[in-house]
């Protein structure tokens, strides 16, 4: 009965290469072929008349979704001089498909005249060849296909306008997704620099500060110190850029590029938070082998910015603790001062919360933990001091 036409799209492969609608043609010029051959035969097209009749009614469809109106009006036109020559041929039937091409393809407008054009032929048809007994039923069965290749066709048209307003709509959530990813590695970024060079800049500033009370000579080791300081502060800066992007095809032996610090490398950083005037011991518990790279850099930036915050608020000579247990699935991180200088027993700044406790660092921490589905616990602990610990979920690594 009414074909609707197919939904234009760019045909994939080497069909996709080809001009201008050829494969629509080809498909197009095959049902038109199909319908000639079927409606053609012995006792339907009696002579030259029928046969050029037959043709006008079937060839048009060759360009039906090129031009359907065009189209349409050309099958209709044959099929008005067929009814005048009294010729009655099964190839009436390329008028439904044309038809249902017009509701899939055209103007709404366009479509209710195309279908007031068929309702009229077919009333024609049946007053025409229909018995004189039989033309309500005749007329009620044409009009009945008429009506199901328009809404066949107007099927078609609700498909393809659902489907590119899936497409559209799939295409804003890819855009958005994207607007998300950037920003959330923007923010990643942030955080690796702020943590690292904050760190950094920390000691240095501590080291320097030592610097004019050391003697002198103890003023070399110190200003070695801060060299050494800076200079890991830089590659870690360095290394938190080099995250945006992949190592080249170009990386050879000689690439600064390194993998992210982890627990193993605590130790150098609790000897450098040390060095700066900060008494740091370090205790890990179980196997740090088992962790993921990726909870193992959060755990290192939770310890460094911990240690940074200590340096910065705790009085010279104050002692803190890192502690990191290992466990399958999970790792737990606690980092504590006790906010006191070295044999006096008063609490130092420590013991209150301070703008660097509560700001930019701790909301990057509790961010880090979050992405492991832990919780950060941050704040004084009872007579003076300051605590962090949190617990990584390694079941819910990124």
């Amino acid at each position: 009965m009414a074909e609707t036409g197919a939904v234009r799209t760019d045909p994939p492969g080497a069909l996709a290469r080809l001009p201008g609608r050829v494969p629509f043609l080809a498909a197009d010029a095959a049902l038109a072929a199909a319908l000639f051959l079927v409606t053609l035969g012995p006792g339907r097209v009696a002579d030259g008349t029928g046969f050029a009749l037959q043709t006008a009614l079937v060839l048009p469809l060759v360009w039906r979704r090129r031009a359907p109106l065009a189209v349409f009006g050309a099958i209709a036109a044959a099929a008005l001089a067929q009814w005048l020559l009294g010729v009655q041929l099964p190839a009436d039937a390329a008028l439904l498909v044309a038809l249902g091409t017009v509701t899939a393809r055209a103007s709404y407008r366009s479509a209710w005249a195309a279908g007031l054009v068929a309702v009229t032929g077919a009333v024609l048809a049946a007053a025409r060849w229909a018995p004189e007994d039989r033309f309500l039923a005749s007329a009620a069965a044409m009009t009945a296909a008429v009506a199901a290749s328009a809404l066949l066709g107007a099927n078609t048209r609700i498909r393809r306008a659902a489907r590119a307003q899936r497409l559209a709509r799939l295409e804003q959530e890819h855009d958005e997704r994207e607007r998300r990813a950037v920003e959330e590695e923007r923010a990643r970024i942030a955080r690796e620099l702020h943590d690292s060079v904050t760190h950094g800049l920390s000691v240095v500033v501590a080291l320097a500060d030592a610097l004019g009370h050391a003697r002198p000579a103890d003023a070399s080791a110190v200003t070695a110190r801060i060299a050494e300081t800076g200079r890991q502060a830089l590659t870690d800066m360095r290394r938190a850029l080099e995250l945006l992007q992949d190592a080249g095809p170009d990386a050879g032996p000689g690439d600064d590029r390194r993998s992210p610090p982890g627990i193993g490398q605590l130790g150098a950083l609790c000897a450098r938070t040390e060095a700066a005037g900060l008494v740091t011991r370090l205790r890990v518990d179980g196997e740090a082998a088992g962790v993921p790279v990726a909870a193992q850099l959060t755990v290192h930036r939770l310890v460094q910015e911990s240690l940074t915050n200590a340096l910065r608020h705790a009085p010279q000579g104050a002692r803190a603790e890192v502690r990191v247990s290992c466990a399958p699935g999970a790792v737990t991180v606690e980092v504590t001062d006790d906010g006191r200088a070295a044999g006096t027993g008063r609490p130092g700044s420590a013991g209150r919360p301070g703008p660097a406790r509560s700001g930019r660092g701790l909301t990057g921490m509790r961010e880090r933990a979050a992405a492991f589905g832990g919780v950060l616990e941050a704040g004084p602990r009872p007579g003076g001091g300051w605590r962090v610990f949190v617990r990584l979920d390694l079941g819910g690594a990124p």
